[in-house]
């Protein structure tokens, strides 16, 4: 890299979510000599990140946190200097409701997404029957599978835990993170972890509270720095924000599509852009999402472009309501609720948002956002507001108490934006990925290949960013 060719090299990233804003940002960061242009065919960058403020409340329109327990959001946030606006969620209130059979009940503590680190919580909770516990409890003696082979999700919690604690307990808390079906959700691919934890310790529980050990010994030599979610004071899109001002002028271009993707016998890529204009670049990083990628890598390689397109993506769509305390009974000391799908309800989960955080309410209200749609009911998506939010309201109204209208409602609807890592994901993203290698000078990045969160997105797109001058160099070199 200190060998600096005598025209600036061009780089141009398609898509101006956080996972291309992350690749053009580390690009600029590695090597401030690049000609880097940033692509957003919206008017405005952020992708379903969005941050809005209406009469003191702070409503986070997709997103509203990221986890801590990998450490790219809070590294990104710290480069930015924003590590003063990181902040942890109140310690008043990290518990986790579950509905069972039309009302709240406390998830178990020690309850982590599949699996018990303690064994009287769940042998005391009325979310499973007497059997039910019973057969959760076996698990710490039912062998190990040993076969390679990816699972489902419903499947791996069913053999391990059963029936009924996978339809009270894990369904509803994984459903609220990935949106998706169960019976075809990859455990490869979301949640391997807990596989590993099977294959490495023969029982999930044992796996548990082994870990439960390390993490409270590591804790009192250390020091916990962060609750295991973190959010920025004045709002996710704030990251947004300060990465575009990091960007030299000139980097960003809103309201500018790709259209067409061409490689020329230079070896440069050229783009065909919305505007009727094109342009030249050595390398092209496409953080779309994998269906429009697909598109674009169509004429370029079309078995490619199939295996994007076997990618599926749900939509969800979020309600977003405020209330003075006072119109709702349930006390709200938790973090927030998830809803089973045998309950039959059209809510996926609610977050107490101001409960999490108190800056996103005023004094006196209370902030709740409501998840709907998803592979359980993908039409609430893209359903009409009108008709989405008496549907939404009337079963949340049931669920906490709730008396009169709210003082302040909004709606955000995001069709195709959640990936479903179905069973075989991880090892069809290593044929993509296998494809795309060898096509010199292109990358991709973006929720649709190895993780749905912020941090994921991050570390994707500054991998992306990395592979791109790792290239570079090895060209130079031969």
């Amino acid at each position: 890299m200190s060998h600096q060719p005598t025209t600036p090299r061009r780089i141009a990233v398609a898509g101006g979510g956080i996972s291309g804003l992350a690749a053009a940002h580390r690009l600029v960061e590695l090597d401030h000599t690049l000609d880097v242009v940033l692509l957003e065919s919206g008017s405005r960058l952020g992708g379903v990140l969005s941050t809005v403020h209406h009469d003191g409340f702070q409503v986070e329109q997709s997103a509203d946190n990221f986890i801590t327990t990998v450490p790219w959001g809070v590294d990104l946030a710290k480069r930015l200097g924003m590590a003063d606006e990181l902040m942890q969620t109140n310690p008043r209130h990290r518990q986790t409701y579950v509905v069972c059979r039309g009302r709240l009940a406390k998830l178990p503590d020690g309850f982590l997404m599949m699996a018990p680190t303690r064994l009287w919580p769940l042998a005391l909770t009325p979310i499973l029957s007497p059997l039910g516990k019973l057969r959760a409890a076996m698990e710490y003696f039912i062998p190990p599978r040993r076969s390679e082979e990816d699972e489902s999700m419903a499947s791996f919690v069913r053999r391990r835990l059963g029936r009924e604690a996978f339809d009270r307990l894990v369904e509803p808390l994984v459903s609220a993170v990935y949106a998706a079906d169960m019976e075809k959700l990859s455990v490869q691919a979301t949640l391997s972890r807990f596989r590993d934890m099977e294959r490495e310790h023969g029982s999930l529980i044992r796996a548990m509270r082994q870990q439960v050990k390390s993490r409270r010994k590591m804790k009192h030599e250390s020091g916990a720095r962060y609750s295991m979610f973190v959010t920025l004071r004045r709002g996710l899109a704030s990251m947004v924000e300060a990465i575009a001002a990091r960007l030299p002028e000139g980097t960003v271009r809103r309201g500018t599509s790709v259209e067409r993707l061409q490689r020329q016998s230079t070896g440069r890529w050229a783009l065909s852009l919305g505007d009727g204009t094109r342009e030249q670049f050595d390398a092209v990083i496409l953080a779309t999402p994998a269906h429009a990628a697909a598109q674009l890598l169509q004429p370029v390689d079309t078995e490619l472009a199939g295996l994007l397109s076997g990618i599926e993506h749900s939509g969800t769509a979020i309600v977003s309501v405020g209330y003075e305390r006072g119109q709702i009974a349930h006390p709200l000391d938790g973090m927030g609720v998830v809803v089973p799908g045998v309950e039959k309800s059209p809510i996926l989960a609610c977050s107490f948002s101001s409960q999490k955080y108190a800056h996103r309410a005023p004094e006196g209200k209370v902030l709740l956002r409501v998840f709907v749609g998803g592979a359980r009911r993908p039409e609430l998506a893209e359903m009409d507001d009108n008709a989405l939010r008496p549907l939404v309201l009337d079963d949340l109204a049931r669920l906490l108490g709730i008396r009169g209208e709210p003082v302040f409602s909004s709606i955000a609807h995001w069709p195709r934006t959640m990936p479903q890592y179905h069973v075989g994901h991880k090892q069809l993203v290593e044929r993509i990925m296998g494809r795309v290698s060898q096509l010199p000078g292109i990358e991709l990045t973006g929720n649709a290949y190895r993780g749905v969160g912020i941090p994921d997105c991050i570390d994707g797109g500054e991998q992306a960013a990395r592979r791109v001058l790792t290239a570079r160099v090895r060209r130079s070199a031969s």
